[in-house]
């Protein structure tokens, strides 16, 4: 696979940055995302390595993805959960018992 990114030659994907194979990554899965529309989409960090800039073009295009479709998103990323119509949070208790706590971000949203 080879990609070029904005303003640069064309390069394999192992001469990327861990970004730019990132950013890559993400257009491939949105190119086949919109080829072949599905009601969910499950993403993992998918924006862990991305900077400033391109995160916010992802969150953009997260946005019209979410018009048509559900998206699961696990994330560290506080701009990406500004964008979620509901947060679940996963942690563990002193005693080992793993606990989930949710939060509805968006009251005009059907659950």
């Amino acid at each position: 696979v080879e990609a070029r990114p904005a303003g640069k030659k064309v390069k394999r994907l192992s001469l990327l940055s861990g970004g730019e194979r990132s950013l890559t990554a993400v257009a491939l899965l949105v190119a086949i995302f919109k080829a072949r529309p599905s009601p969910f989409y499950v993403m993992d960090e998918v924006e862990a390595a991305l900077d400033d800039a391109n995160l916010g073009r992802l969150i953009e295009v997260l946005r019209e993805l979410q018009a048509d479709s559900q998206l699961l998103i696990v994330t560290h990323q506080k701009r990406t959960m500004e964008i979620a119509d509901a947060l679940y949070g996963v942690t563990m208790r002193d005693d080992g018992v793993t606990t989930v706590i949710s939060q509805r971000l968006r009251e005009d949203v059907p659950a």
